[in-house]
Parts: C-alpha cells; sequence; structure tokens
C-alpha cells in the first residue's frame, strides 16, 4: 500500500520525486494552496487531503504548537543548515516507510527524521 504526502513549499524537488519513485502518493502545495500560505494553512491542507505533512520547516516538530495527537501523521527532516544530508534523510524516511505501510501507523505521530535515525512522538 503506498503512503499520502503533503509537500511543504520548502521540501525539494528530489525528495518529492524519490518518495513517488516508491510508489508513494505525493501531493506538491502550489497544486492546492499558495506555497507562501501560513502554518496553520499548510498542515489544515494535509488533513483535508488525508496525507501526512512533510517538511523541513522545524516549527511543524513543536509539539506543543502542532500537537501529533491531532494530526495524520508530521514528517519533519531535520535538515539542520547541511542540505547536503537530505539524500542520507531521504534514504532514512524510506526504510522507514518500507516497514511501516500502513497509514494508520503514522497518524498521531511526529518523524523526526535525522540522518541516523528517526524520532517518534506521540
Amino acid at each position: 500500500m503506498s503512503l499520502r504526502f503533503f509537500a511543504d513549499h520548502c521540501v525539494p524537488a528530489l525528495v518529492i520525486r524519490l518518495l513517488r519513485d516508491e510508489g508513494h502518493e505525493v501531493f506538491v502545495i502550489k497544486d492546492h494552496i499558495p506555497p507562501d500560505s501560513k502554518d496553520p494553512t499548510v498542515i489544515a491542507k494535509a488533513q483535508e487531503l488525508d496525507a501526512m505533512l512533510v517538511s523541513l520547516n522545524g516549527d511543524f516538530s513543536d509539539i506543543v504548537t502542532y500537537p501529533p495527537a491531532a494530526y495524520r501523521g508530521i514528517v519533519s527532516l531535520q535538515v539542520r543548515n547541511h542540505p547536503e544530508a537530505i539524500p542520507a534523510l531521504i534514504n532514512r524516511l524510506l526504510a522507514y516507510c518500507s516497514m511501516y505501510r500502513e497509514m494508520s501507523h503514522y497518524r498521531g505521530r511526529l518523524l523526526l527524521v535525522e540522518v541516523h535515525r528517526i524520532r517518534v512522538r506521540q
């Protein structure tokens, strides 16, 4: 089963392409709302599309502002000003997605994707 992602404006085309290459459905922000939309609008659109939000925006990893239990899943790629880490981050995410193929696994969870691990917050 493929997973559904909603890519924030900051997500590189490489990430979108690699997710799609693995058979996942990826919605791109510019096809649904203005790319400069505020964060609450972005995450609301992800919910409307029944998709996990994938973002490099650190704001979405704030569990006080965006409590994971309230969403269908948030994937925060932890780039930390090192764009050269993106290939390793996406490989880590794809490996995780191959182990957990059901959307229900991601509901209510925040995945903090780092180069050497994925931290899951609920």
